[in-house]
């Protein structure tokens, strides 16, 4: 529901990688007072012109963080991404395990260890270093905060929400040998919590039928009988939590007999139940409903920036070959390196053969709700599949019909991201050379929705939330297929899906989400458009 939760080198198969054996820790930490050099885009924008400064952090304050690497090699990372991901490629498909992209992009062993005796020095508690050797948390006070990363923290109130939050003053910076290294420190401000993608109309019924069910959701996508995800793992990334209950009696209801979701707690979880819970359940029963057999994962964190990235990186290290997200907030929202560090993460996930599929929002054009054309994050990395909104019409027999553009689908341009390369075949003048949003889309339109149990009751829920594990359960049924076939996973599956230049969609041609109109092919509010399951996995599967 839109309720604005205050949540938040030449490729080689895997088996000829070469691996570089990290140095041993020999190093000394730097030095405090030596020369500091600011992190770049590690400040929120226009703070002090869209915030007052209401006192300082107190000093005794325990804040956790999250700190990011930049990846070695340079630009050989992306390198390895857009080939193997790209179906022309003769790497395509040959995914690096985490050992092998820790050994091949990961910093040494002797970099962290130099990151963590600073951090120290200064009274700092370090704690997991990830498996990618990319990304580093720690935690203490906020005077500990302050001194190990050269800024003040102050408490502020927003003048557009009076919402309270507290921020670093200015850019962190660090002793010049560890700057070079360091891309983000996530956490040391709250400002930004997430919102889950669906609409606040959530309407109630007296049974199931308010909205789709299961079979005409599977029939509007000609999803056949045989593919049931069986086999598959699929995570959900949440800021909220769920109750069984609701999940058994959804799947007990259409019969699914699928398995109980399995729950991984990050940084200590998300927390008490909150009006997230619909969204948890959503995302749930919608991957229940379309691949009743696929393991369900759900990854509950803390609704922060380091929550938000150490979640990320939990689902990355799990090895789930494909994500959903339905939570996210506008590209202006966020400092420029969170959004950067989060985009590691995911450019990670794809060397290791991982896809996310996120929910492009459900303001229209306008994410940020400035009035003027805005995009939501993570669907505008170039590393996710945004997902954006249709209304599906099914017939009696629960075959597709027609759809059109859903009103509320997020859509337009990034105002961070360059177009990638697979996408400037589509490029369209309003985007001005930046990423495009969304590359496909689902049913989205909460009149009707989809039919889901949560918190004891039938509802009807709509928004891009539930288009997001639509596609996630497509990504699970392929991946069956796939493995049936001898093939890799599809991974992530925006250069495969681009090159399919629109077999295999239902291409929605009419309907508009405020700035942007649909039209035949490629999109600002559809994308490509939605899944004929069947013939769109035959061509992936080539």
């Amino acid at each position: 529901m839109k309720s604005r939760l205050k949540l938040l080198g030449l490729v080689a198969a895997p088996a000829l990688v070469t691996a570089v054996v990290p140095a041993a820790h020999a190093a000394t930490a730097p030095q405090p007072n030596s020369t500091r050099t600011a992190i770049a885009g590690d400040v929120l924008p226009g703070l002090k012109q869209n915030a007052a400064r209401t006192g300082k952090v107190a000093a005794d304050k325990r804040i956790s963080v999250a700190i990011s690497l930049t990846p070695r090699g340079g630009k050989a990372l992306d390198t390895f991404v857009a080939k193997v991901s790209d179906p022309r490629s003769g790497s395509y498909g040959h995914y690096l395990t985490k050992h092998q992209f820790a050994a091949r992009f990961g910093r040494t062993d002797a970099e962290i260890g130099q990151l963590k005796d600073y951090l120290r020095a200064q009274g700092l508690t370090v704690g997991t270093v990830h498996s990618g050797n990319l990304l580093v948390d720690a935690s203490g006070t906020a005077a500990q905060l302050e001194k190990a990363f050269g800024t003040k923290l102050s408490t502020w109130k927003d003048a557009s929400t009076g919402r309270a939050f507290y921020a670093n003053d200015s850019a962190p910076t660090l002793p010049g040998a560890l700057a070079s290294l360091v891309s983000d420190v996530a956490g040391l401000n709250n400002r930004v919590h997430l919102h889950h993608q669906a609409p606040s109309t959530v309407t109630p019924h007296n049974g199931p039928g308010g909205g789709y069910t299961p079979a005409q959701l599977k029939g509007g996508y000609n999803v056949s009988g045989t593919s049931t995800g069986s086999g598959q793992k699929v995570a959900l990334i949440e800021f909220d939590g769920f109750k069984q209950s609701n999940i058994t009696s959804y799947d007990n209801y259409y019969g699914l007999g699928s398995p109980a979701p399995t729950v991984k707690a990050v940084d200590g979880g998300s927390g008490a139940l909150g009006d997230g819970q619909v969204e948890v359940e959503l995302d749930i029963e919608v991957l229940h409903a379309i691949a009743p057999k696929a393991n369900v994962t759900v990854f509950e964190g803390p609704n922060s920036d380091a929550g938000e990235v150490d979640t990320y990186q939990a689902i990355v290290d799990s090895g789930i070959p494909t994500t959903s997200i339905s939570w996210g907030a506008a590209e202006s929202a966020r400092t420029t390196s969170n959004l950067n560090a989060v985009d590691a993460v995911f450019k990670a996930g794809a060397a290791q053969g991982l896809g996310f599929y996120a929910a492009s929002g459900d303001d229209g054009s306008d994410d940020a709700g400035d009035g003027g054309t805005s995009v939501d994050f993570p669907a505008s990395d170039p590393y996710v599949t945004g997902v954006g909104g249709t209304k599906l019409t099914v017939t009696s027999a629960n075959a597709w019909s027609k759809e059109v553009a859903w009103s509320g689908g997020g859509g337009g341009k990034s105002s961070v991201f360059k177009i990638p390369s697979w996408q400037t075949a589509v490029q369209k003048s309003a985007g001005g050379g930046y990423r495009q949003v969304p590359d496909v889309s689902a049913h989205a339109n909460p009149s009707p929705g989809v039919s889901i149990y949560s918190q004891g009751s039938w509802s009807s829920v709509g928004g891009t939330s539930a288009a997001a594990p639509e596609w996630a359960a497509f990504a699970a049924l392929y991946n069956q297929q796939a493995a049936a076939a001898g093939k890799a996973n599809l991974g992530f599956a925006n250069p495969a899906l681009y090159k399919a230049n629109g077999t295999g969609f239902h291409d929605v041609t009419s309907g508009s989400n405020g700035a942007y109109s649909a039209g035949t092919g490629w999109d600002f509010t559809t994308g490509w458009g939605s899944y004929n399951a069947a013939t769109l996995a035959s061509k992936l599967l080539g």
